[in-house]
């Protein structure tokens, strides 16, 4: 018997050219880019204060998605690397001609009280869940928990929830009057909201500051700023005079479970209804006393989706749940892992840099 070698036969082949080397390497970076974005982790910068101090303008992060599970895309054609819109939202890079049913991979881990998550905007129920505006908070409470807010604490089932260590809010400050330098405010990280009276301010200031502040001579006092209970705040979900809830006093709600009946009376209708058209897709309907879901008379309904309350650590600098509600498990994208790279506009030179944040886990 003979052995053919395969030597000639390789020797034989026409070698690639390197216009053909480079876009084999191309494709072979864009692929493995493109699967790892999708399916382990993604790059998200920090574009707002709504989570400082715990997280900063400029800060960039790693958001793994394998920890709640890879979803996978309602709107699978899009250009890849780009933002869905460009100029301004006129442009698209997406096409909706496409839409598939939500389904995500197993993951190693549910989303937690406490996790900081990236996921979609709710509000934006005109655009494809996947290429709604991303957020970044903090998980208040999960499915099935019970949700108050009292002077400012959350409480979740009854038991305060821990605030995350370097949360802050506003107070109002009081002083006698003589100017303080600004260096002062820059260095404790302190934020002026607004002017209150005269010589009285609403100051952001972080939990950690508030000691050194208070030993300055010309402060002569500093309240937490804290909404009344009882008074009624027609921006905070779910804009109903009849439920006197705001941004410091709120509750109690009931967050939506997978699996979880509920009675479709005045109070429920309030609370529900938009999670139960507009994110679980249902033709919702009240006609008197009656609710009619896709065409047909119901006394009661069972969700189809897990729900989670998300907040800001920066409590009175946050557009989050206690504006827009929900967040539905469809709308989830990851967790936030690690600070890798963080730039402060504010400084110039190296200064910009906030080398103390790079590789800082998230907590």
């Amino acid at each position: 018997m003979k052995w053919k070698s395969g030597k000639k036969e390789q020797e034989n082949q026409p070698k690639k050219s390197k216009a053909r080397e480079w876009l084999d390497a191309v494709l072979f970076a864009v692929v493995a880019s493109t699967i790892i974005r999708g399916l382990l982790f993604s790059a998200y910068a920090i574009p707002s204060g709504s989570m400082e101090r715990s997280l900063l303008t400029g800060d960039y992060l790693f958001v793994s998605k394998i920890s709640y599970g890879p979803r996978m895309p309602f709107t699978p054609i899009a250009i890849p690397f780009l933002e869905y819109t460009v100029t301004q939202d006129s442009i698209k890079t997406y096409w909706d001609g496409i839409k598939l049913p939500y389904f995500r991979l197993p993951g190693l881990s549910e989303v937690k009280k406490g996790d900081v998550v990236v996921f979609n905007k709710p509000e934006e129920v005109n655009k494809p869940v996947d290429v709604r505006t991303l957020l970044i908070k903090r998980c208040q409470a999960t499915p099935g928990d019970v949700l108050t807010i009292v002077n400012g604490q959350v409480f979740i089932n009854g038991k305060a929830n821990s605030n995350a260590a370097e949360a802050q809010t506003s107070y109002e400050v009081k002083t006698d009057g003589r100017e303080m330098n600004p260096k002062v405010f820059q260095d404790l990280h302190i934020e002026i909201r607004q002017q209150l009276a005269e010589n009285t301010f609403e100051m952001i200031v972080p939990t950690e500051n508030l000691a050194v502040l208070k030993s300055y001579s010309n402060i002569i006092s500093i309240k937490p700023i804290v909404e009344l209970k009882g008074k009624y705040d027609p921006q905070i979900f779910p804009h109903n005079e009849h439920f006197k809830w705001n941004e410091d006093n709120f509750g109690p709600l009931v967050l939506p479970k997978k699996g979880m009946t509920i009675p479709l009376n005045d109070s429920t209708m309030v609370l529900y209804k938009r999670a139960i058209a507009f994110y679980e897709n249902n033709q919702v309907e009240v006609k008197g006393n009656a609710v009619f879901i896709n065409q047909k008379k119901a006394d009661h309904y069972t969700f189809k989706l897990n729900y989670y309350w998300m907040m800001g650590d920066n409590r009175h600098n946050s557009l989050d749940s206690r504006f827009w509600g929900y967040v539905p498990e469809d709308h989830i994208i990851g967790k936030g892992m690690i600070t890798w790279f963080s730039v402060d506009s504010a400084a110039s030179g190296l200064n910009k840099i906030r080398w103390n944040r790079i590789l800082k886990a998230i907590e």
